[in-house]
């Protein structure tokens, strides 16, 4: 049986948030710090994806060596995505469907759902999935706390 509930809060989550400290898992494994480079099963769109968001996360620590896998799995489902959503843009959410009698011959056609759009379907959930481990969604985004910068205040703080 699995693990039931919601996904624990990562651990430089709970230091950050001053959770207890017999709460803490202060034997966690940590990623050796290096380059993370995209793998070489990417398609040239994925990779285009990677390039825009890669440096960033690195940068604050979200992407390390042990989450390429994951992160490429991202950068995969918004290139097919993109890609699924453009034949839908070029031939609409409903198409013709061609009608066949029991001999295989041609009758007519039947309107129908694109079938790009199961595939628009499945790349969205991935990329919410996955962009959701990486705090690419507003609402994931609003959860992380990332210390060193400055907080608004007065004015500014209140049109924030």
């Amino acid at each position: 049986m699995g693990k039931r509930g919601p996904a624990p809060k990562p651990t430089a989550l709970r230091v950050l948030h001053g959770d207890r400290k017999d709460r803490i898992n202060t034997e966690e494994p940590r990623p050796a710090e290096g380059d993370v480079a995209p793998p070489a099963w990417l398609s040239n769109e994925a990779v285009e994806v990677w390039d825009t968001l890669a440096d960033q996360l690195t940068a604050t620590g979200v992407l390390t060596g042990w989450d390429v896998e994951a992160f490429a799995n991202w950068c995969d489902a918004v290139a097919r995505r993109r890609a699924a959503a453009e034949h839908v843009d070029q031939e609409g959410a409903v198409v013709e469907h061609p009608v066949f009698n029991k001999n295989g011959d041609q009758t007519g056609v039947r309107m129908g759902k694109n079938p790009w759009l199961l595939a628009l379907d499945a790349a969205d959930a991935q990329v919410q999935r996955y962009g959701a481990r990486f705090g690419l969604t507003p609402s994931d985004r609003a959860q992380l706390h990332i210390g060193g910068q400055e907080k608004p205040g007065g004015a500014e703080r209140l049109l924030s």
